[in-house]
């Protein structure tokens, strides 16, 4: 069972992509922090969300979207017209399990992989800022691949890119908003053991999850956009 914190971070947080690995497991540890979660399924393999939801009614709300169809993002957000958040955190996101150079994917995946990992949340941040308080926190779950500068094996050519994609929008976005008291959060969590992960990560979920929550309530109240690691530190662009 989840106990609530003796200091509750208290609000409420919409979390984009949260029925497993590190989205579920932030769920959970919201909760333990005292917010409020709205957390979102595609509508497959969610089994273990609802049964969080179903020990905790009155904390967790479960809701469906697919950041990849327009049309369900912009449903979510007529459903959630009259709520106010603290937070918005989007986990959500996909990867190409095949090792593939840039110069031999097939066009119908690459684009796969950049619409979930790069457009999809930026459709998702411009659909629910408006909702997002205006000294709240905007998140997103970015990756260390993601780094230009850190490419030192050139591994992994379809994941980085979308990843660096991700970074280049939110950086965008942040400079049409510099003027926001926003925080704006690009996180990397570095590699864990999920199922895009796979097997061989060096960190597990349950390790991993209390850091990346605190990298990330640590930030509020710090307008401006931070890319950082799950120790808070800095990642290069």
């Amino acid at each position: 069972m989840i106990q609530s914190s003796p200091n509750p971070a208290g609000g409420t947080i919409l979390l984009i992509g949260a029925s497993r690995g590190i989205g579920l497991g932030m769920v959970g540890e919201f909760v333990r922090r005292g917010l409020h979660v709205i957390a979102t399924w595609r509508g497959t393999a969610g089994a273990d969300l609802h049964a969080l939801a179903d020990a905790h009614p009155d904390r967790i709300e479960v809701e469906t979207v697919d950041i990849d169809l327009p049309e369900q993002v912009a449903a979510l957000r007529d459903r959630m017209a009259s709520r106010t958040f603290e937070a918005l955190f989007v986990n959500a996101g996909t990867a190409n399990m095949k090792d593939e150079i840039a110069g031999e994917i097939a066009s119908e995946e690459y684009a796969r992989v950049l619409v979930t990992n790069a457009l999809g949340p930026m459709r998702v941040i411009e659909a629910f800022q408006d909702l997002v308080l205006p000294d709240g926190l905007i998140g997103v779950m970015s990756s260390g691949q993601g780094s230009i500068a850190n490419n030192g094996n050139g591994l992994h050519e379809v994941y980085r890119s979308s990843k660096s994609a991700l970074n280049q929008l939110v950086r965008s976005y942040a400079a049409r908003h510099s003027v926001d008291a926003r925080a704006l959060v690009l996180l990397a969590p570095g590699w864990i053991r999920t199922r895009l992960g796979g097997p061989g990560a060096p960190f597990g979920v349950e390790e991993s999850v209390p850091m990346l929550v605190d990298v990330l309530l640590g930030r509020r109240g710090k307008p401006g956009l931070a890319f950082v690691d799950r120790d808070g530190n800095t990642v290069p662009w």
